[in-house]
């Protein structure tokens, strides 16, 4: 059989998700057409509602993306010139790139090389009185080791700001991601477990004034209309989005447990291949649920065994392939190759596979026979 005729098996299907709610998206936009408020309005107040509840947090502020949902934070906490954010080294690229936007310089932790997660340690150790903020990254969909980090931070005196953009639903000791830190921030890409039609993100807090501030920064820092005592920017949520999210959401935890089910099938899959000694399988501790907005395993060779599946017709990608510190753009902030080795292990080892809550077992069943194949 040659590669033209196996039946491909994508990274991610968005398509199997739409269907089956294609006509109530289609109806909840022309709701919002046939209303003509398209900036803010009920349909985001709704949504705003709707997901502190999920979230479990006391307020919700809609923004237009997940970078800005960062940027918005870092206003809010008046981070700018002059100060430290310490960070991961390991993770999408706006969580660093937002650090530097306002003015304020990233410090940079290794990760552990289990959960993918900064390392506290690292973060003890990056303090100085210059830091004005920390933010882990629940990568991947898995809560980093928040309660060290809550200490580390509150021995400090420094504020959390949770990068949940990978993590909605995730839980670190019944808690939910975004709800531990001073702020929490979401993205909506069309790629996350809860997805926009576009770019939409979101920012939590279960501090009152925190919000009032957001709601300000969000629109260009108006209290009231064109009254600006700060200089704010343009965070504000299309309706249309928050439209097709609200239509989503109730659907989330469904495809939450599929997500989580296909993970445990591929643990069974990978054994049953006797594959478990040469692909190591992401793992969560006990006291933390995994959400797999990617399940990334680490394989030897790995640019080989992507480039075999990629001839079988199977999606993959590389979560991230060139670490914060080795990056071009943060060359002057003096780090170097070896600098933050574990980081730069996963770098060179890690492949997401397909994970999504469509996938089907038999599809499941032709990754995993095509890495074994890979594997001979």
């Amino acid at each position: 059989m040659t590669s033209a005729t196996r039946t491909p098996v994508p990274l991610l299907d968005l398509d199997a998700q739409y269907r089956p709610l294609r006509e109530e998206i289609l109806a909840a936009i022309v709701r919002v057409c046939d209303s003509q408020q398209f900036i803010m309005g009920p349909e985001v107040q709704a949504l705003e509602r709707e997901l502190a509840a999920s979230l479990e947090v006391r307020e919700a502020i809609a923004v237009s993306s997940g970078t800005d949902a960062i940027l918005a934070a870092l206003m809010a906490l008046g981070v700018g010139a002059g100060d430290e954010v310490v960070t991961t080294t390991y993770s999408f690229f706006a969580t660093a790139g937002c650090v530097t936007r306002v003015g304020a310089t990233p410090v940079f932790v290794d990760i552990d090389p289990v959960t993918y997660n900064i390392d506290p340690d690292g973060i003890r150790a990056a303090l100085t009185p210059k830091t004005r903020a920390i933010i882990p990254v629940h990568l991947y969909g898995l809560c980093a080791d928040m309660d060290r980090i809550m200490t580390i931070a509150q021995e400090a005196g420094v504020p959390v700001i949770e990068d949940a953009a990978q993590a909605i639903g995730a839980t670190y000791r019944n808690r939910q991601a975004g709800s531990i830190g001073a702020i929490g921030c979401f993205s909506f890409y069309p790629s996350k477990n809860l997805a926009a039609f576009g770019d939409a993100g979101l920012v939590t807090t279960s501090d009152a004034a925190l919000a009032q501030e957001l709601r300000i920064i969000r629109n260009h820092g108006a209290e009231p209309k064109y009254f600006h005592k700060r200089v704010g920017a343009n965070f504000r949520l299309d309706a249309i989005q928050a439209a097709v999210l609200r239509v989503k959401l109730p659907h989330l935890a469904r495809w939450t447990s599929r997500r989580r089910e296909n993970a445990v099938r591929y643990e069974a899959l990978f054994a049953e291949a006797g594959l478990t000694d040469r692909v190591t399988l992401p793992t969560a501790p006990p006291d933390r649920r995994h959400i797999f907005n990617q399940y990334v395993v680490r394989v030897p060779e790995r640019d080989r065994v992507r480039a075999h599946l990629a001839d079988r017709g199977i999606g993959t990608e590389i979560y991230y392939p060139v670490p914060f510190h080795l990056q071009e753009c943060f060359a002057p902030l003096g780090y170097s190759r070896g600098d933050f080795p574990q980081a730069e292990a996963a770098a060179a080892s890690t492949l997401a596979l397909p994970i999504y809550g469509e996938l089907k077992p038999d599809q499941q069943a032709t990754v995993v026979g095509a890495l074994a194949d890979a594997l001979r």
